[in-house]
């Protein structure tokens, strides 16, 4: 499988007719003024020139704001330019993140002319009390027909969805993986809330009208739809907020972020706790009082078979006096592994008898 990279390329607020409660773009983006065509040429060469591997696959993604709610020239401005690389096959694909209510038939023939072919659509949830109560501006009825249009002309489609919202619960967030699986995307990202300085969801929860979800409720809120896209064959292609300068420790002064979820390594707390449960689950069927055992995986998984800071291997220690050990194969396949015992209750309990006589 090759290598992918995504040249990023920020338009933040561009298009879009409305702040949501919880959403300052240029917070998050770090990106204050707007972007030029100068910008975009710009960013595409400095990342080009820094991408030592010339059999990765690379994209160009067009990410924040609303890129198809931008000035129909503008687009193209922009668009052109990318799509320069594309034909000079420097560049393998375009990607833009936009609207659902700012997605028609007229738009869509817009982007095939210039060969974009990913579009992904802000969700955040299917229930449109919850949609209302953000400042959306679009109801979830705007999410089905711009999917089934997106789909129809060919291109791959995205979702992008939040936990946390405001009002919103765990039932919500199960029921908008459900209808987002209806519409059949390709990928989707999963975000947990965080609360970013000057927006309206920030002046709710210094007021206390909003209180953010913990870390471990959006650990495991996540882990339920992570495994719930991948059942369905639906990629998640990112879960939690990138770590950037603007988006870290809120305890950081440079930090964008007031409170909320936050975790460096947000992802791989999820992962690995999936990985947690399907080792348990596993060694529970084993029938057999376990004292060590053996993961075999792919070299890929191995650090979220681990955890994070080791934290399964010292949480199957302390919880159920297991130890695990951690082989790699690259023959199993990503995602599979494989339980062996090493040793059991009963071979621990030997051990010990042998040396207590050998000691006297």
């Amino acid at each position: 499988m090759k290598k992918q990279y995504i040249i990023p390329i920020f338009v933040p607020h561009l298009g879009c007719p409305n702040d949501c409660i919880f959403c300052n773009q240029k917070s998050i983006s770090g990106q204050i003024k707007m972007i030029t065509k100068e910008d975009v040429k710009n960013t595409i060469e400095f990342y080009l020139k820094n991408i030592k591997n010339k059999e990765a696959y690379i994209e160009i993604a067009f990410f924040g704001g609303s890129f198809t709610g931008i000035q129909p020239e503008l687009q193209e401005e922009f668009l052109k330019i990318a799509y320069e690389y594309v034909k000079r096959k420097m560049v393998n694909s375009i990607r833009i993140s936009t609207r659902p209510d700012y997605i028609n038939k007229q738009i869509l023939k817009r982007l095939k002319k210039y060969k974009v072919q990913t579009i992904e659509l802000g969700v955040q949830s299917s229930n449109d009390y919850i949609l209302k109560r953000c400042e959306r501006g679009h109801n979830f009825e705007d999410v089905r027909k711009a999917s089934k249009l997106i789909r129809w002309y060919g291109f791959k489609l995205g979702h992008q969805m939040m936990v946390g919202l405001p009002e919103s619960t765990r039932i919500d967030e199960l029921n908008t993986a459900k209808q987002l699986i209806k519409l059949k995307p390709k990928m989707v990202r999963i975000y947990p809330v965080l609360v970013v300085k000057n927006t309206k969801l920030e002046k709710e929860y210094q007021e206390g009208k909003y209180e953010p979800i913990s870390l471990v409720q959006a650990v495991e809120i996540c882990k339920e739809l992570e495994k719930m896209f991948l059942k369905k064959n639906i990629e998640v292609i990112r879960i939690g907020l990138q770590n950037t300068e603007e988006i870290c420790n809120p305890q950081n002064e440079n930090s964008q972020i007031v409170a909320g979820p936050y975790h460096p390594a947000f992802r791989q707390l999820v992962d690995s706790g999936l990985w947690y449960d399907t080792i348990l689950n596993k060694i529970k069927k084993l029938n057999v009082k376990v004292k060590e055992v053996e993961a075999i995986v792919n070299p890929l998984d191995v650090n979220n078979v681990v955890g994070h800071k080791r934290e399964n291997i010292d949480k199957l220690k302390d919880t159920y006096d297991v130890i695990l050990k951690v082989k790699q194969d690259e023959k199993i396949k990503k995602g599979r592994s494989e339980i062996k015992i090493t040793k059991t209750y009963t071979d621990f309990l030997e051990e010990q008898k042998e040396r207590i006589k050998i000691k006297n």
